[in-house]
């Protein structure tokens, strides 16, 4: 074991025995409830046989758009798979749990086809991610422009989810490439929640633009690795599901697996990696309002807004790859009221989820992950309906 890394891992274990005593129970606080009858709905798969399929987006036009880990954006139109990839981006490097990740598509897409792409790459011997922006053409990806890169990553915790907010800017989470005490420091790009112009340029309202010594592009920091971002309908509150300790940080010598997160972020506020966890708490820093203990590994978020599941408006729903499951939360206003699980260890490790033009909710496998037990068709993308009524065809 290098030098770095042990001396990391036990800095990370002293500094969260100091927050023992304020520490909450380990176990998930808010029980998991049956709320849904799922006999009231079809799953059907919408495609087969793909490759840690990971991000998922839809077009005005009902194209869906998602991209594969080692590197291909692929299309699925009238329902159907295109063969051929839309691009296959040739400076990905699929390492572990990093690749071809987020995507995401400009709010004037319909008008200017622009679309976003996060993914790991080599530069200097190193692993980082690079979020470029190109032109769709229908056929290709072209006019690619660099928005942001160098942003730290490694074979695992390298983010990277892409989202547009409200205010027209374009949020990106990062990861703490497996060196915990980034994220703590805002003179790096590792760990964080950033804000951006659609070019790349830099808000002028954003909370370190002015700070010496911080990278103005940070929103807030303290994050191991969040992979799920969406914006409530209603408030605006931006809401993030991040990854909690596992071994790689030490952890399991100080017994304290789990810490999987739901936190709502807001601007220049700092969650607390790697100085606290699960439901420990400590002056200046934000704590989850949610956690989960086992861990589930939440990979995704998605606030439903359709009119097909009229029971499900407002609710914040995410996939997890350890917990094999789709983990639904009854949400008022800052506060989580009710949580089930919907499918549990049906499908396997369930990454991305997405609601379509029509209010259908589509979700991915990622079993040929590394970690997973796929099937013969694994990788897939299915999608939840309603199931039809006998008498009404409904």
């Amino acid at each position: 074991m290098k030098i770095k890394q042990l001396v990391n891992q036990i800095l990370f274990l002293f500094v969260l025995s100091a927050n023992v005593a304020c520490a909450d129970s380990d176990e998930n606080e808010l029980p998991f409830q049956i709320l849904t009858e799922t006999s009231k709905f079809r799953v059907e798969v919408v495609a087969e046989n793909l490759e840690v399929p990971w991000a998922i987006v839809f077009a005005p036009d009902g194209r869906m758009f998602f991209t594969e880990r080692p590197g291909r954006v692929r299309v699925i139109e009238n329902g159907k798979l295109r063969a051929a990839p839309l691009s296959s981006i040739a400076d990905v490097e699929p390492s572990g749990e990093s690749g071809l990740m987020g995507i995401a598509l400009h709010p004037q897409f319909a008008d200017n086809h622009l679309l976003y792409l996060a993914y790991a790459y080599r530069s200097d011997g190193k692993q980082q991610v690079r979020v470029a922006r190109y032109r769709e053409n229908g056929t290709e990806l072209i006019e690619a422009k660099t928005i942001v890169e160098l942003i730290p990553a490694s074979r695992f915790h390298a983010g990277t989810r892409l989202r547009f907010g409200p205010d027209g800017k374009l949020y990106i989470t990062t990861g703490d490439a497996t060196n915990q005490s980034q994220a703590q420091k805002l003179n790096t790009l590792g760990g964080k929640t950033l804000r951006l112009n659609d070019d790349g340029s830099i808000p002028t309202d954003n909370p370190f633009v002015n700070q010496k010594g911080a990278r103005p592009e940070i929103w807030s920091y303290g994050h191991r690795n969040a992979q799920g971002l969406d914006f409530q309908p209603e408030t605006n509150l931006m809401f993030q599901t991040e990854h909690g300790p596992s071994l790689i940080d030490g952890v399991s010598l100080f017994k304290r697996s789990g810490g999987d997160e739901v936190n709502i972020v807001e601007k220049g506020k700092n969650y607390g990696w790697a100085k606290i966890s699960h439901k420990t708490k400590r002056e200046g820093m934000e704590t989850a309002i949610v956690q989960y203990s086992p861990a589930v590994a939440p990979a995704s978020g998605m606030f439903y807004r359709g009119k097909l599941f009229p029971e499900f408006q407002g609710n914040f729903f995410f996939g997890a790859l350890r917990g094999q499951t789709i983990i639904r939360l009854i949400v008022e206003g800052r506060r989580v009221v009710s949580q089930e699980k919907l499918f549990e260890k049906t499908y396997g490790r369930i990454r991305e989820i997405a609601e379509a033009p029509d209010g259908a909710i589509y979700f991915s496998t990622s079993n040929r992950d590394g970690r997973g037990d796929p099937t013969k068709t694994d990788d897939r993308i299915l999608r939840i309906v309603p199931e039809k009524n006998d008498k009404t065809g409904r």
